[in-house]
């Protein structure tokens, strides 16, 4: 073969497999979605091969298209752990960083991250991503993020972690709740079915929180499954329920202006880890323990 794929048509080509939608694919790659479907009917003539069929509405992949996409993804990962290698030279603490961080940490983590990276480390980017974590370690695995902020344990088979410190639970419920309670910590049974409000499951703290705070009675649980912390505080500020929240949480005033308290669950060790996760082939170690410090003053 005497011409090769570009770099830029083997994106656009994860960027649809990813996105599923033409549009949507080319505002991420940053160019028209003339451009985008310029570049693929380009890439299936220099391979000689159907990777996408179209019609006037919809696409799928080929099987030969699915086939490309996963050496696509392999040969981009490669690449930026090539330009990851190139910048490690430069030393620590310099370049971009790709940090993937979770919703139930990003908003009361990475402001204060970030400041203290711009006050230490003025050459260092952080470039932020927040997403769920199945989302995440997917993108990691795939070479689209560097380093994954996550509450720990997850599934991170084939991945480095490094524990960077506990994160603790807080039950919290309306004061006027809690004052007929009287006792703490609360005891579960004493509480109404469907009384306790949880997150989405793709939220690893659902499953970190019932598991940290020894909730083992589903009927106390809530159908209705919230989207973000801040959904759970108006449920519990409404007076219909009690939640668990991380102890980062409060700490960032997600309780300010409320008529919501907050004590101590049930569970002796009722906390969740925070740490870093990246790919063992990454060349940035050093930074990535740097930035962990900086996590861990911060927690």
């Amino acid at each position: 073969m005497s011409r090769l794929p570009s770099l830029k048509q083997l994106t656009y080509l994860v960027a649809l497999d990813e996105h599923q939608n033409f549009n949507r694919a080319a505002k991420a790659c940053f160019v028209s979605q003339s451009t985008l479907s310029t570049g693929l009917q380009n890439l299936e003539s220099l391979l000689g091969g159907e990777l996408i069929e179209r019609d006037h509405k919809a696409f799928v992949m080929t099987p030969l298209g699915r086939q490309v996409v996963v050496r696509a993804r392999e040969l981009l990962a490669q690449t930026r752990e090539l330009m990851e290698l190139v910048e490690g030279q430069k030393g620590a603490m310099q370049g971009a960083i790709r940090l993937g961080c979770i919703p139930t940490i990003a908003p009361f983590l990475l402001s204060g991250l970030v400041q203290r990276c711009r006050r230490h480390y003025p050459e260092l980017q952080l470039l932020l991503r927040e997403d769920t974590t199945p989302q995440l370690l997917s993108l990691l695995r795939a070479g689209e993020l560097d380093l994954l902020l996550l509450a720990l344990p997850t599934d991170t088979e084939g991945l480095q972690t490094r524990v960077l410190g506990q994160d603790p639970f807080v039950l919290v419920m309306h004061q006027e709740q809690a004052r007929r309670h009287g006792r703490v910590p609360v005891d579960y049974a004493d509480l109404p079915d469907q009384s306790i409000f949880l997150l989405e499951q793709e939220h690893c703290l659902t499953e970190h929180a019932v598991s940290a705070c020894k909730l083992t009675d589903s009927r106390k649980v809530n159908p209705f499954a919230a989207t973000s912390l801040h959904t759970l505080v108006q449920m519990v500020g409404a007076g219909l329920g009690t939640t668990f929240l991380p102890q980062m949480a409060i700490d960032a005033g997600i309780l300010a202006n409320t008529e919501i308290v907050a004590m101590a669950p049930q569970g002796d060790k009722a906390y969740r880890d925070i740490g870093l996760v990246w790919r063992p082939t990454a060349t940035r170690v050093e930074t990535f323990y740097r930035l962990g410090e900086l996590v861990s003053e911060l927690l």
